[in-house]
């Protein structure tokens, strides 16, 4: 019986040509995965040579230090979309997708809007890959990828064993899981669950839940467009943010928005200015949370032991703590290649030559001013490798 092998690198790779930051330094040992036996057979070898190891897929979230990364790195690149019988007894509306750990998310939301499908077209233009998707708990324009997931297939990095783990049991929060809290393995696919319109010839989006895309499609909250029409609003809106990568946009040279907005307790988020958005959180999204002056300070991410007890919280908007502590779009520090983006406050931007050393002095700025102003510590979105805000 034959093993599948995947496929070692000879060509030296450095990590500013495998992110879309741009940045980092080479790639010790590289191996592809163009399938997800390929993946786990890379992943259990790298595990039992006790090498350092990581996954790389689109790097669109991941910034890694000038002095690279010494292990195995494991190029995701396993492709696929497979829509999976549901049986007599389902919904016939019902769509449910089993997708490839390397396919590209866009690439997915693109497959789901042509075909009539709705539930993740506000998703549209986030890059990266759709085995990374639950992992971050991507999200955008109200909608995220926990409203719709339905499972992952994981490799256990404990017990070896691969297994498909039902989305409740992911600890699916605001910007996380536990996979990013810690639980080690490979997300080899992943189950979504998607609806199916009604009217074939003209499919119709789920419900508009955020303002801004709303006011752009000259709709009512709550009110449906036809699918294509929101797909469009959507990458329109993300590119006029830089948060489209293109290679015409020096903004897009970034790895999205570089902070996630904090949550902290309602008796904090009052003492805030009166023009501070703010908005209440679900005790499920209440994973990075701060309820006090000193665990702001700390740094450090807080989770609530019960989600149904406890002080209310509420999320605020990272981008306006940013400006408001005088941070403008476009800013640089003297002498560095890193800069905010010219779109939009929440984006670190490599204007050309900028090291990795270069964008986490200017993410210690940003923090640095957002703490001294208003008293909180933001969080950094991104994978970061070898470095430390």
């Amino acid at each position: 019986m034959s093993h599948p092998t995947p496929r070692a690198v000879e060509d030296e790779l450095f990590f500013r040509d495998l992110t879309t930051m741009k940045v980092g330094g080479q790639v010790e040992r590289a191996v592809v995965a163009t399938t997800s036996d390929e993946l786990v057979a890379a992943a259990t070898d790298a595990w039992q040579q006790g090498d350092d190891w990581m996954l790389l897929a689109g790097g669109s979230n991941t910034v890694v230090a000038e002095e690279g990364f010494e292990g195995t790195v494991i190029l995701v690149r396993s492709e696929g979309i497979e829509r999976l019988e549901l049986g007599p007894d389902a919904d016939p509306l019902a769509v449910r997708l089993r997708i490839q750990a390397g396919h590209s998310w866009d690439a997915v939301v693109e497959h789901a809007v042509a075909n009539g499908w709705a539930g993740i077209e506000a998703l549209s233009g986030i890059p990266g890959s759709a085995g990374a998707a639950p992992i971050q708990n991507i999200g955008a324009y109200g909608q995220e990828v926990a409203e719709v997931l339905h499972s992952v297939t994981f490799l256990d990095h404990e017990t070896g064993v691969v297994s498909r783990i039902p989305a409740s049991e992911l600890g699916l929060g605001y910007r996380t899981s536990v996979i990013k809290q810690g639980r080690l393995g490979v997300v080899l696919s992943i189950d979504i669950n998607l609806v199916a319109g009604e009217d074939t010839a003209n499919p119709l989006s789920s419900p508009v839940r955020y303002a801004q895309l709303a006011d752009a499609l000259a709709i009512d909250i709550g009110s449906t467009v036809a699918i294509k029409e929101l797909r469009r609003t959507v990458i329109r809106l993300r590119a006029s943010k830089g948060m489209v990568l293109d290679p015409a946009d020096q903004d897009s040279v970034s790895a999205g928005s570089f902070f996630t907005n904090p949550i902290v307790t309602e008796s904090f988020a009052r003492a805030l200015p009166p023009g501070a958005p703010r908005w209440p959180v679900q005790p499920e999204d209440q994973f990075v949370a701060v309820t006090s002056l000193e665990e702001l300070a700390s740094g450090m991410p807080l989770r609530q032991p019960d989600t149904h007890a406890g002080p209310r919280m509420e999320k605020l908007s990272a981008a306006w703590l940013i400006e408001q502590s005088g941070i403008t779009r476009g800013y640089q520090l003297p002498g560095s290649q890193a800069a905010i983006s010219s779109k939009h406050t929440l984006a670190i931007t490599n204007r050309g030559r900028a090291t990795a050393n270069d964008v986490a002095q200017l993410a210690r700025f940003v923090q640095q001013r957002v703490q001294s102003e208003f008293g909180v510590t933001l969080q950094p979105e991104p994978v970061l490798i070898g470095l430390e805000l």
